[in-house]
């Protein structure tokens, strides 16, 4: 690998992790602190690996640096020497000498750490997003405002204000305790879960599909799962989600980047290992009798994941799972895609009944719905319809895709 692509490779593997040691040694209240240390740490290797080449091992040449990076800090510095670096001393039981600790097993613990951490309710979804993406996933700003479609200035902002109420209100790095653990993972799943989202539905973006928000989702969801106090059912869960929905990636945009619809999707395409995988988490999930959302969701995926099954049973037990899912959480998107399933599994004509009680009339995939149920029903309704999704679609390929629709339904 060349250094122009090494170097931008790396800063996405190794700036979440040598960050979150950094902060963990310093304290999140003085996270800019660290991510100086970091960016220096990266602006050098630029500098030299430019001129001198690229080293052996570079991942070890990064650590390296950020370790002597931090102990001149130490030594430079009058705040942490006057303010800091007594009560660190008190703190390190073996030693006077202050080191940056980067242990696989110590990256491990400082990045789930930072996990609870930047996931803390004190801050909006929005800003935990924001805050996850640049710290745990090594996002700069300009690929966060490009994926979250917002302006560098908005993204700022938002990483200011979260960063802000971390260090006033004295948030820490320390693991949650017992008491506390289950609403904490509950909130970190919650933003886990948005922010694959985001990826993955791209209401917003001029992208229908951000595979690397989806990937960073998983990787840090990852870091749950492999902890023996975060490897619980819902995690499990949510994991099997993600693979399932994941395996479509290739078959959800054609060549042109255009979104492919599920039935109309390449089946070979699916990735069969990820499906594999769902399964395996699936089946870790329903260790306990409790069942969340999420485990509901990832029933949803698992049928649409079927492929030699009659299409009347897997929309049967689809349409199940939506019953038990608005039963646990209702939300009126949740009862469209219902509304699709309940179409595929009876009639379209029951389905419409259904889907004219819910209020989502400013909701451009409401009316596309609306217009897929009427088609061979009402051609005019079905045109009104696409044609009302098409002034509500935000998506720039949202749009183009309605619009093909739109003049397939005119003939």
């Amino acid at each position: 690998m060349q250094e122009k692509e090494l170097i931008p490779h790396l800063f996405k593997t190794e700036y979440r992790k040598i960050i979150s040691v950094l902060c963990k040694l310093f304290g999140i209240a003085h996270i800019e602190i660290a991510e100086d240390i970091v960016n220096d740490t990266f602006l050098l290797a630029s500098e030299t690996w430019g001129l001198k080449g690229i080293p052996e091992e570079p991942t070890a040449w990064l650590y390296f640096v950020a370790k002597n990076k931090t102990r001149d800090y130490f030594k430079r510095t009058k705040i942490f020497n006057e303010k800091i670096f007594n009560d660190l001393k008190h703190n390190q039981s073996t030693s006077y000498e202050l080191e940056l600790d980067l242990s696989e097993e110590n990256i491990n613990d400082s990045q789930l750490q930072m996990l609870f951490a930047v996931c803390n309710p004190i801050n909006s979804n929005e800003l935990q997003i924001a805050l996850a993406l640049r710290l745990l996933c090594g996002f700069g700003v300009e690929e966060i405002s490009n994926a979250l479609l917002c302006s560098k200035d908005t993204i700022n902002k938002r990483l200011y204000r979260a960063k802000t109420a971390l260090r006033e209100n004295n948030i820490d790095l320390s693991f949650p305790s017992n008491s506390s653990l289950e609403n904490r993972l509950d909130n970190v799943l919650s933003i886990l879960y948005l922010l694959f989202n985001e990826g993955y539905y791209s209401s917003t973006s001029s992208n229908s599909l951000s595979k690397d928000l989806c990937l960073e989702a998983m990787r840090l969801l990852y870091i749950l799962t492999e902890n023996e106090k975060t490897n619980v059912p819902r995690a499990n869960a949510l994991m099997a989600l993600f693979c399932f929905h994941s395996s479509r990636f290739d078959a959800r945009l054609d060549q042109s980047g255009q979104q492919v619809i599920y039935k109309e999707q390449d089946k070979t395409k699916w990735d069969a290992e990820l499906i594999q995988k769902g399964e395996t988490y699936l089946r870790y999930s329903a260790k306990s009798e409790q069942i969340s959302k999420y485990h509901l969701e990832a029933g949803i995926a698992f049928w649409h994941s079927r492929i030699k099954v009659a299409e009347k049973d897997k929309w049967n037990n689809i349409l199940q799972f939506y019953n038990r899912l608005l039963l646990i959480e209702y939300s009126p998107i949740t009862a469209l895609n219902r509304t699709y399933a309940l179409a595929m599994a009876e009639s379209k004509v029951t389905a419409l009944k259904e889907a004219l009680k819910i209020d989502l009339k400013k909701n451009h995939l409401y009316h596309s719905l609306l217009a897929e149920l009427y088609n061979g029903i009402d051609p005019k309704k079905q045109t009104e319809h696409l044609d009302l999704a098409i002034k509500l679609a935000k998506n720039e390929n949202d749009k183009l895709f309605l619009i093909s629709k739109r003049e397939k339904a005119k003939g």
